[in-house]
């Protein structure tokens, strides 16, 4: 005859987790012959995880101020209503989570947890419907709590067989898991624009002496003023503001994603530092007003910042790594930018937009450089073969986007840097093959068999390469740390200078001060010569 008992959770369609659970009456599965785990009274369904102590049966207060009571909720229930009236109480200012009020009681089973433990689920709570449904949900009830109030120093402190260890459902853990994590320090928000720069007021005194007088022959520099150090990464390139009486800040970009301004000819300290990119700034030019800077990094982006209010005045996407940029000469509000992509663009910061692109059959452009007040550029690239290095230096048309000579250098080395010389029709073009090439900056751009300034390295860094203001010394960097100046009208060396550790990538000469050198390197740290 079919068994006629009614058990109390037989309206239940949650099936229960393979393994050991308990009902109100007893377990139902029960370990061979009857045993028991310790401590457990499963007349009053009270775990008494003590060894020896007393059971709490009776609800009370908890009032510890340093222990936290974990309790698991009945298991193989799926009914919210025949739970008992119950109420999470925490010793924190977190809201409190009330449950349904109805329904005769069922044995809970309790523990405590050390009070540095905190489970996710409890470190914010919300006004949610728990999930019933899942047969190892755990909660509190404040008779629990109040049970357990007594003898909280007591419990055990680590994990045991008398010790369960509370389970969060999952769909708990990804609700509460973004809510959880508190803010460290300040609170989380946009990124705050640079504070206006500490730029003094007067013309730097060293300086003003020389803004009424003309230039005169450089000298060489011989010992070293400043060691600027505050890069984390390499520093690729370093120029002097193009305004003369505000010539003593140097503007230095570096791999480790910023740039920095420097007062480097009164104290050689730094006076701003810009975090807007998020990759390694590879390029930085200072507008030809010097009150912005424009700068280019590895993230594609470009900006284009005010430098006594730290405002974005033009923030632009460019679709590939910028390696190089440079204002034009004559509309200071188009400038152009290159770099890991077979097109160079032109953009206008008026509009924010590409007002011209300049396309050839290369992978990346290597440097730019201004010819003939604007109207024609050169760019140096990656292109060579192993007989010619056909397409290495490119002359365009600014205006029609033409090409107007891909026939430059011959030879089978690429330019990683070009220089125009200040007073004769000349350019320079580093080469690696560990020389500098003298041109003419005029069509059809002849190189110069006579002159050749060799003696450093270049090994395929980025090494940059300049003409003094006078016109009579070059200066470049070179791979093992070295600086050399070369005598513009012999070629011969004038002046080696042990300046770097590592390789020195960028060497720029003051536009006013005539024995001030400022120099880079891959180490990331710059020197002001005098």
């Amino acid at each position: 005859m079919a068994s006629l008992v009614a058990y109390e959770d037989s309206d239940s369609e949650a099936e229960p987790e393979p393994g050991v659970s308990f009902h109100a009456a007893g377990p139902r599965n029960a370990p061979p012959g009857g045993a028991r785990p310790p401590g457990q009274d499963f007349a009053s369904g009270i775990l008494d995880v003590t060894k020896g102590g007393t059971q709490a049966t009776k609800c009370g207060s908890c009032e510890s101020a340093t222990g936290r009571c974990l309790l698991l909720a009945p298991l193989g229930s799926s009914d919210p209503g025949s739970y008992p009236s119950q109420r999470l109480q925490w010793p924190s200012q977190e809201p409190e989570a009330t449950y349904p009020t109805s329904g005769p009681s069922r044995p809970l089973w309790t523990t405590h947890a050390p009070a540095s433990h905190v489970p996710l689920a409890a470190a914010r709570l919300q006004r949610v419907k728990p999930s019933w449904d899942s047969p190892k949900s755990s909660f509190y009830t404040q008779s629990e709590c109040e049970a357990i109030g007594s003898n909280i120093n007591s419990f055990p402190r680590k994990r045991s067989e008398e010790c369960v260890i509370p389970y969060t459902p999952k769909r708990l853990r990804q609700l509460q898991a973004p809510s959880s994590v508190e803010p460290q320090g300040p609170a989380a928000g946009p990124t705050p624009a640079p504070a206006p720069l500490s730029v003094a007021p007067t013309v730097s005194e060293f300086i003003k002496p020389y803004l009424d007088s003309q230039y005169k022959e450089t000298k060489v520099p011989r010992r070293v003023r400043f060691h600027l150090q505050g890069h984390r990464g390499p520093v690729n390139n370093v120029q002097w503001c193009p305004v003369l009486s505000r010539s003593h800040m140097l503007l230095s970009a570096s791999m480790d994603k910023t740039f920095k301004v420097w007062n480097a000819v009164d104290s050689g300290c730094c006076l701003q530092t810009y975090f807007l990119h998020s990759e390694a700034v590879r390029a930085a030019r200072w507008s030809p007003c010097g009150q912005r800077i424009l700068s280019g990094g590895f993230d594609f982006a470009l900006h284009l910042t005010d430098l006594e209010t730290g405002t974005q005045l033009f923030s632009g996407q460019s679709g590939f790594r910028i390696t190089t940029l440079k204002f034009h000469p004559k509309d200071h509000s188009v400038f152009l930018c290159g770099g890991f992509s077979n097109e160079m663009k032109a953009w206008d910061i008026r509009t924010g937009k590409v007002v011209r692109g300049y396309k050839a059959t290369v992978q990346q452009t290597l440097d730019i450089l201004f010819l003939q007040e604007g109207s024609e550029f050169l760019s140096s690239t990656d292109a060579s073969t192993r007989d010619s290095a056909d397409r290495t230096i490119i002359a365009w048309d600014f205006r029609t986007s033409a090409k107007i000579s891909n026939q430059i250098f011959h030879e089978r080395y690429t330019c990683p840097s070009l220089a125009l010389h200040p007073k004769e029709p000349v350019f320079l073009a580093q080469t690696n093959g560990n020389y500098l090439a003298l041109f003419s900056a005029v069509w059809p751009y002849r190189m110069s068999r006579r002159r050749r300034y060799e003696g450093h390295k270049v090994e395929g860094y980025s090494v940059g390469c300049e003409c003094s203001p006078g016109g009579d010394l070059l200066v470049t960097g070179s791979a093992d740390g070295r600086v050399l100046m070369y005598s513009f009208r012999t070629a011969s060396r004038a002046c080696t200078l042990q300046g770097h550790t590592q390789a020195c990538v960028g060497t720029t000469f003051h536009p006013v001060l005539p024995s001030v050198l400022a120099t880079c390197s891959w180490g990331g740290d710059v020197k002001i010569w005098h």
